[in-house]
């Protein structure tokens, strides 16, 4: 099963990291997935996301106004 993951950010330094911090979860965990990352606050915004950066899971918004840990975002991809 593939799974999408957005990250939604203006491409600061905080979301900069959180996409590489979601890189090397499913790469830990071997996971199938798709990373994308939205840039535009309007496209952001349709899915919901208020703060940045958001990390969206399959239509699903896990992480919102943080930048999540590589254990975190494990833990949220495993269930």
């Amino acid at each position: 099963m593939v799974k999408r993951i957005i990250v939604a950010g203006p491409g600061c330094q905080r979301c900069i990291s959180t996409e590489k911090n979601v890189k090397k979860a499913i790469e830990e965990l071997q996971i199938n997935a798709t990373v994308e990352h939205l840039y535009d606050p309007k496209e952001y915004a349709k899915l919901g996301v208020i703060i940045t950066p958001a990390v969206i899971v399959d239509g699903k918004i896990v992480v919102s106004g943080k930048v999540p840990t590589v254990e975190e975002l494990k833990q949220l991809l495993v269930k």
